[in-house]
């Protein structure tokens, strides 16, 4: 069989796509690589690619010139997670306290990771993990 080599996209589904947008360009200072309406896809880092999708509006299939996209969608608070470097925690809080975001939860990882945990506006919950969280980071 063969690898897999890694995980590319990772999809989010908002409410309100200018509110979505603006807090990952602006407060993650995340590089929109795609905005649209229904589809706004960020630079995540590392080969990674955050999609973000106007809930509701990718559920039918989406034919284009290359092929058909099969519909989806999804609901509720969904859970990711972006890499930081081992010691930024400190300028991460500062960063998402200037920017009025509240953490959740602080987390110390056996294998020495620590992760910071909050929302974004529509309710997901984001993490920020140090190497150490995992055998393989």
């Amino acid at each position: 069989m063969p690898p897999i080599s890694g995980l590319l996209e990772t999809a989010l589904y908002v409410a309100d796509m200018a509110r979505a947008a603006d807090f990952f360009r602006e407060v993650l200072r995340l590089r929109p690589m795609l905005t649209g309406e229904r589809l706004t896809a960020f630079d995540a880092g590392r080969s990674g690619v955050l999609l973000l999708f106007l809930a509701g509006a990718s559920r039918e299939d989406m034919p284009g010139a290359g092929g058909v996209i099969p519909g989806h969608d999804g609901s509720g608070p969904v859970h990711m997670a972006f890499a930081i470097p081992a010691g930024s925690e400190d300028a991460w809080r500062a960063h998402l306290a200037a920017h009025d975001v509240a953490l959740r939860s602080e987390v110390a990882w056996p294998r020495g990771g620590r992760s910071l945990y909050f929302e974004d506006p529509d309710g997901h919950v984001l993490e920020l993990a140090t190497p150490g969280l995992w055998p393989n980071y």
